[in-house]
């Protein structure tokens, strides 16, 4: 089995997560005097010795890139693999480190419900960067602060956050065409799947097309997977679950024996497939419940 990583939120370490993704050219901040104020010490992915004066209180969110990435920077919609601390700006007391040095890096994700700070941090980083963001109280945890992490109400934050790895937030694979008598799947501009069902019996058997071919990796047994997913009962055409509607992606383990966390019928149909890909599957329960149809955009192993 590979690396296995938490998928986390940066406001407490709560779960949550991602949906469409597209380039840009800019950061999603600029530097000002406050980010600026702040010092960074120590290599990309230790933990980093931070110093500022305080109380620091900018106007808005500022942003400075203290080491450059490459690439693209990241959008929303994207999850990057990170390490993370964050620290208040009144006090200058570090609130929460994570995913430095020894300890396994943490999936953060940049959508909307993510706070501003937070997401600015995303937006002003590629893969390789370290970033600083400073941001007010209410880019970050408003006026009821985070007390139980030394955050207290309407403190400023400052963010210090390492990102090693991005992963896209949709399929990225080839087209492929899929069978007569297939779900129809037709997806918004963001990369979210509207499925309609045939009017017809549901197969016998469970069924898997590629709809997007990836060109990643081959999934294997004991790998724990980051998705997309939406989930629709053959019977009633009535979506059921999905990760692009509850704003939070699926990261579970496939595999061939008992260890599977993927819903029953599943896990088995993805092993085997490469990254990148966007794969529908028709699951035909043996117990005789519902026939579920899933449309899986696998976006990375975690």
């Amino acid at each position: 089995m590979r690396s296995s990583l938490a998928l986390i939120a940066a406001a407490g370490v709560a779960v949550i997560a991602l949906a469409g993704c597209a380039s840009a050219s800019a950061p999603a901040a600029t530097p000002g005097d406050s980010s600026s104020a702040v010092t960074v010490r120590g290599e990309f992915g230790e933990m980093p010795r931070v110093s500022f004066p305080t109380p620091l209180s900018p106007a808005e969110t500022q942003c400075t890139e203290v080491i450059e990435g490459e690439g693209d920077y990241l959008q929303e919609g994207q999850v990057a693999e990170v390490g993370l601390a964050y620290f208040s700006g009144a006090s200058g007391e570090l609130a929460i480190a994570s995913g430095f040095g020894a300890s396994e890096q943490v999936l953060l994700p940049y959508v909307p419900n993510t706070p501003e700070a937070f997401n600015v941090a995303l937006g002003c980083a590629r893969e390789g960067s370290r970033v600083v963001v400073v941001a007010p109280a209410e880019a970050a945890f408003g006026e009821q602060g985070n007390p139980s992490v030394g955050i207290q109400p309407g403190d400023s934050v400052v963010v210090v956050m390492d990102v090693a790895r991005a992963f896209p937030g949709r399929a990225d694979g080839a087209v492929a065409l899929s069978r007569d008598g297939f779900p129809a799947v037709v997806l918004a501009p963001n990369g979210q799947p509207g499925v309609t069902v045939p009017n017809a019996d549901p197969p016998a058997s469970t069924q898997t097309e590629v709809l997007k071919r990836g060109s990643g990796e081959t999934v294997e047994s004991g790998d724990q997977l980051l998705v997309q997913y939406t989930a629709v009962n053959w019977a009633s055409g009535e979506v059921t679950q999905s990760s692009w509607e509850s704003g939070t992606p699926g990261l579970f383990v496939v595999s061939e024996d008992g260890s599977a966390q993927a819903p029953p019928g599943l896990s088995e149909e993805l092993i085997g497939q490469t990254v990148g890909s966007q794969v529908g599957v028709i699951v035909v329960p043996e117990d005789g419940s519902d026939v579920i149809f899933y449309v899986i955009d696998i976006l990375g192993v975690a």
